[in-house]
């Protein structure tokens, strides 16, 4: 029978823990209630602190034989994540926590499979909730008060709360079409690119389109590990821009990992590779002081690629795709990489541009899985479109 976890360190938030429970069960669905504190238990759980710490590597004593209370938080959050992996009985999880159970909790939710309800109830949700919820689905709902004993606004938060989780858990989604799913990513000086790549393949392709902000890219590449995706279009790669030169909407060392994990058929291209992203002009480092600069809105600058660092981009993508055994196709697009890098555009440079493409043909290594085309085209052409698409259906097998 599929139950929904109602999660809590029920040494600090045992009153609050025990409430949410019953207004969870007093929807109809099962509950199983689960300690994650590390102290003794306020109120009756159906999974103790002593059951979860258990799934520890290093053993119980790891989580609960230490008087540092930073050290046992951290080996909670490992003992829970590694808990809830093992479960098979879960229609859905909800949450409460301050400071230490939220970051507990929400690392055993971030592990969990995508679409799998998760609702986290935290002092903490009205602030900047990146660090909890990273690439993952979680759905936080501030507490609004602090969580010391329940009072008139905690009940109706709480209650709120449980009937969100019930009927996400009563109501799971329609199974898919039938569609594989691929993923794409833009950015929005490659959005015609990508939308019409789309539109070629949508009636055979369900086709994810990420926007490529750091998290973007994570979470295609978190689809492909988890075996939800059968192939990748990766038209944008700006994220590799940001990583390497401090910008503000990174991609993490292991981009394009997945692609080389999973060995899925993989299309990618030099996407806005022509800047790096940063907030506000007064945030841009002094280090960049004189350089070529774009104001893509009041709150977002972005800064043009020089050809060293574009040589540099071209050297750190093309070394990890020369890492990848399955199908690639990498298309250049020789007259320009973006919406801004076209001629008469703010960031038409033919040097960066070439510095790029010189390096990525250097470094990638081209062999009979992996080859490099050249195209007298703007990434924005219909026609490099096409061109992505063939290349997709080709290594597909469309």
């Amino acid at each position: 029978m599929k139950r929904v976890y109602v999660v809590g360190t029920a040494d600090t938030k045992g009153e609050e823990l025990a409430f949410l429970a019953d207004a969870v069960a007093a929807t109809g669905a099962a509950v199983a209630r689960v300690d994650v504190g590390t102290r003794n238990a306020t109120v009756p759980v159906d999974v103790s602190a002593e059951e979860i710490a258990g799934h520890h590597p290093d053993g119980s004593s790891a989580v609960l034989g230490s008087d540092d209370r930073g050290t046992a938080v951290a080996a909670m959050a490992i003992a829970f994540t590694r808990f809830v992996q093992s479960r098979t009985d879960m229609s859905g999880v909800i949450g409460i926590g301050g400071g230490g159970g939220t970051s507990i909790i929400t690392s055993g939710m971030r592990a969990l499979p995508l679409g799998l309800p998760k609702i986290m109830v935290s002092t903490l949700a009205s602030g900047d909730t990146a660090p909890y919820v990273d690439v993952s689905d979680i759905v936080m709902m501030p507490s609004v008060t602090d969580m010391a004993g329940l009072n008139r606004l905690s009940r109706v938060v709480l209650h709120n709360a449980a009937q969100a989780i019930a009927g996400m858990a009563a109501k799971p989604p329609p199974p898919p079409d039938g569609r594989p799913s691929i993923g794409l990513t833009m950015f929005g000086v490659t959005t015609p690119c990508v939308t019409s790549i789309a539109e070629q393949l949508r009636s055979t392709y369900d086709c994810m389109v990420f926007h490529a902000t750091g998290t973007g890219g994570r979470s295609m590449e978190k689809l492909a590990d988890s075996g939800l995706l059968s192939g990748v279009i990766d038209i944008t790669t700006t994220e590799v821009c940001d990583l390497l030169f401090g910008g503000v909407l990174p991609a993490t060392e292991d981009r394009f990992g997945a692609i080389a994990r999973t060995k899925l058929p993989y299309v990618g291209s030099v996407g806005a590779l022509d800047m790096v992203n940063f907030w506000a002009p007064p945030t841009v480092p002094q280090r960049y002081s004189g350089r070529l600069f774009y104001e893509h809105n009041p709150n977002v600058t972005l800064m043009r690629t020089t050809p060293d660092e574009s040589r540099k981009i071209g050297e750190w993508i093309g070394a990890r795709l020369s890492l990848c055994e399955g199908p690639v196709r990498f298309l250049i697009p020789e007259k320009g990489v973006s919406a801004l890098d076209i001629e008469g555009g703010a960031f038409f440079d033919p040097e960066a541009d070439a510095a790029l493409f010189e390096a990525i043909e250097r470094t990638i290594m081209p062999d009979n899985t992996r080859r490099v085309t050249r195209l007298p085209l703007h990434i924005n052409d219909p026609e490099f479109a096409r061109a992505a698409t063939a290349a997709f259906l080709d290594i597909a097998g469309q």
